[in-house]
C-alpha cells in the first residue's frame, strides 16, 4: 500500500514546496482538500475546475516529483440544516465530484452530512446517539427517511455518472459513524459509496477498527493513517462522549503508534491487505502544526515497517 499525505497537515506550506517536502520524506502520494471544512492550502480550485491547463500544471507538478494524486477531499456536512451552508457544502462536492474525473483521480472523500429536525426552521445539525427520550426516534428516522437516504440514492447515481467512488469519514455527528450505519447508508447510494476507513474515529467509541475492515471488506475506498489516545482514568470517568475543548480530556487525535502500540498497526495493514485493499495508508496530521513535519516523518516510518515483510 502506498503511503500517502492528506496536505492539510502541511498547510503553512506552498503547493510546490509541499510537493517538494513530502517527495523528500518518502511520501509516495498525495491527497488534496478542496473546500468545506478543508481549508484547501493546496488547491485552487476555482481555477482547477475552469481551466484546463491550470489541470496539466496541477497534475504535472505532482507527477514530476515522482508522486500521484490518491483522492480530493472535501469533508463536510452536506446535510446541513441551514440552507446557505448545506447549499455551499454541497456545490463543493458536486465540483470535486466533477473535477475528480477530469484529474483521473477516482476517490473522493467526504462525510455523511447530519440534518437537524422537520420544520424547515433548523440551523443546526442535530445528531442523535440514543433511543431515549422519546422524541429521538422518530427525529431519527425522519432524517433517514426523508434526508439521508434520499440524497445518496440521488448523489450515488450522480457518482456513477462521473466515475467516481465515494469515501465516507465514519465520523461522530454524521449520520454513517459507525459499521451498521455506513452499511445502511451503502444500501441507498449503491457501491460507489463505501467508507474512508479513519480508526481514530472509532477508538473513542469503543469500536475494534480490525472487526470493521473484515466487515466493511469491499466497501473500504480510502484509509486514514490517524491514531487516537485515549485517557483510561478519564474513559472509566467520563466515557467516550467528549465536549471539552482542551485538557483534560477523554481522548486526543494523535500521529499512528502514539495512542495503539506498533503491533496494532501491523495487525491493521494485514487486515486491509486479507480483504484485498490496494489503496493508499493516507496520513492525516492531527497534532500541533509545529511538530508537524517531525509527526509525519514518523507516521510514514512506522507505516514503512509495518508493511515491511
Amino acid at each position: 500500500m502506498k503511503i500517502s499525505l492528506f496536505t492539510d497537515g502541511l498547510r503553512d506550506m506552498s503547493f510546490e514546496s509541499m510537493l517538494d517536502w513530502c517527495a523528500a520524506h518518502g511520501i509516495d502520494a498525495v491527497e488534496i482538500g478542496t473546500g468545506n471544512f478543508s481549508p484547501a492550502p493546496h488547491c485552487a480550485f476555482g481555477a482547477l475546475v475552469e481551466s484546463d491547463s491550470a489541470r496539466a500544471e496541477f497534475l504535472g507538478a505532482i507527477a514530476a516529483r515522482g508522486l500521484s494524486l490518491s483522492a480530493l477531499n472535501c469533508s463536510g456536512n452536506l446535510l446541513d440544516p441551514d440552507s446557505e451552508r448545506r447549499n455551499h457544502t454541497q456545490q463543493i462536492f458536486r465540483d470535486t465530484v466533477r473535477l475528480a474525473e477530469t484529474l483521473r483521480v477516482t476517490t473522493v472523500v467526504t462525510m455523511s452530512g447530519c440534518p437537524g429536525e422537520p420544520g424547515g426552521a433548523a440551523r443546526f445539525p442535530n445528531w442523535v446517539t440514543c433511543t431515549w427520550q422519546p422524541e429521538f426516534q422518530p427525529l431519527l428516522e425522519w432524517q433517514w427517511q426523508e434526508v439521508v437516504e434520499p440524497f445518496w440514492r440521488e448523489t450515488g447515481r450522480f457518482a456513477v455518472t462521473h466515475g467516481i467512488k465515494v469515501a465516507l469519514e465514519m465520523h461522530p455527528g454524521q449520520a454513517a459513524y459507525n459499521t451498521r450505519t455506513l452499511l445502511r447508508l451503502r444500501e441507498s447510494g449503491g457501491e460507489v459509496v463505501g467508507a474512508n476507513l479513519d480508526p481514530s474515529h472509532l477508538f473513542w467509541q469503543g469500536i475494534d477498527p480490525l472487526r470493521v475492515i473484515a466487515a466493511l471488506g469491499e466497501a473500504i475506498f480510502h484509509v486514514h493513517a490517524k491514531d487516537c489516545w485515549l485517557d483510561a482514568d478519564e474513559m472509566v470517568l467520563n466515557g467516550g462522549l467528549e465536549t471539552r475543548t482542551g485538557p483534560p480530556r477523554t481522548w486526543e487525535h494523535c500521529i499512528p503508534g502514539e495512542g495503539h502500540d506498533e503491533n496494532f498497526w501491523r495487525n491493521f495493514a494485514a487486515a486491509l491487505s486479507r480483504i484485498g485493499y490496494g489503496g493508499p495508508l493516507s496520513i492525516e496530521y492531527a497534532g500541533p502544526p509545529a511538530d508537524a513535519r517531525d509527526g509525519i516523518e514518523k507516521a510514514a516510518a512506522l507505516l514503512r515497517r509495518v508493511q515491511a515483510k
